[in-house]
């Protein structure tokens, strides 16, 4: 990890932290967690939603997650669901950063947050992929997301304590509405314009015309993409998915056509990792397929959902990008990110 702090932090003033790193160090006393200062605390890149900070206590590294400076509505809960989900998937063959302690207590630091294992690894939607990478190793890469989310939906959520992590009755009838409604309640932003992303009416209908009927709820990561998850140093191997803070019971084929919104063939978004190697759609979906009983038949309208939901959240921060609550240049990045988003879902009904 570069850029470590060069002397301990303990009021978190020079990260602009919404809370103080002392008062973290007294809670990790009370949970038995290390002793001694707080070290080397670092934020980590891909912190646009909530923050990511690094630090260290004693010889025990630790990765932290807590909401923005300008919390949403439903920060503190997606803090508690993330730990929660964490905590369940500890022993399922999904690769993922290995749960420590969680605490929903607002006395503590102001908000709920947990701490996780550091993963080491690297990041290829940020940094890249290594220049000795095969076309080979560029596959292996591939496949080794398709095989993390299919592995995934195999996670019995009743067995590993997930019962009432999600409403799954009624999901597939609930996704339209409860989207639209989202990007409608945007207007609701002072100073923000309204969306101005593509054809949503006609993508909305298009979702609620063609719903699928078979439903298999599952365990769902919720975005699943290159940016979210980290690689073994100077491997193609899966290190961990990141970020799970829109996981929930519902049906896990919506992470592949997530992981197909953003890849690196014919995605909605240009993540930077054109290469050669990388397996098709096509390919990819045949992979998922073999590895599932699910019935793949609707993957066109989950893909379609994908790009339709993920617009729409992205949308979001554009919002609050026009009231001052994220940086603008960020806003405006995640805007064109959804207006991609919903170019491609138009793509894949036409």
């Amino acid at each position: 990890m570069d850029d470590h702090a060069d002397a301990p932090d303990l009021d978190g003033a020079d990260l602009d932290l919404p809370f103080s790193l002392d008062a973290l160090a007294r809670w990790m006393d009370r949970e038995s967690l290390g002793d001694g200062p707080i070290t080397e605390p670092a934020l980590l890149a891909g912190g646009t939603q909530n923050i990511l900070l690094h630090f260290r206590r004693g010889d025990r590294g630790f990765v932290m997650r807590h909401p923005p400076r300008h919390k949403r509505p439903r920060s503190d809960q997606t803090m508690e669901r993330e730990a929660r989900v964490l905590a369940a998937i500890a022993d399922s063959g999904v690769p993922h950063p290995a749960f420590i302690a969680s605490c929903s207590d607002h006395d503590v630091l102001g908000s709920s947050f947990y701490l996780m294992e550091p993963v080491e690894g690297y990041n290829p939607g940020a940094e890249g992929l290594p220049e000795h990478f095969t076309e080979a190793d560029v596959r292996t890469m591939g496949f080794e997301m398709v095989d993390a989310i299919a592995t995934l939906s195999h996670v019995d959520y009743q067995a590993v304590g997930l019962e009432g992590f999600g409403r799954p009755d009624g999901w597939v009838e609930r996704q339209v509405d409860r989207w639209k409604s989202q990007l409608d309640g945007y207007s609701d932003i002072a100073e923000y314009p309204g969306p101005d992303v593509g054809d949503v009416e006609a993508v909305t209908a298009w979702l609620r015309a063609d719903q699928p009927t078979d439903f298999q709820p599952g365990v769902l990561h919720g975005d699943c993409h290159f940016l979210n998850v980290l690689y073994q140093p100077n491997s193609p191997r899966l290190a961990a998915l990141l970020d799970w803070e829109l996981s929930t019971v519902a049906d896990p084929l919506l992470d592949l056509g997530q992981l197909l919104s953003q890849w690196p063939i014919d995605g909605a978004v240009n993540i930077g990792l054109a290469r050669p190697g990388w397996p098709t759609p096509d390919e990819v979906i045949d992979r998922y397929a073999t590895q599932t009983d699910r019935d793949m038949s609707s993957i066109q309208w989950f893909r379609v959902l994908a790009c339709y939901r993920l617009g729409i959240i992205l949308e979001g921060s554009n919002a609050r990008g026009h009231a001052g609550q994220m940086p603008r240049d960020v806003a405006e990045s995640l805007h064109q990110a959804a207006v991609g988003l919903f170019t491609k879902a138009e793509q894949l009904i036409a």
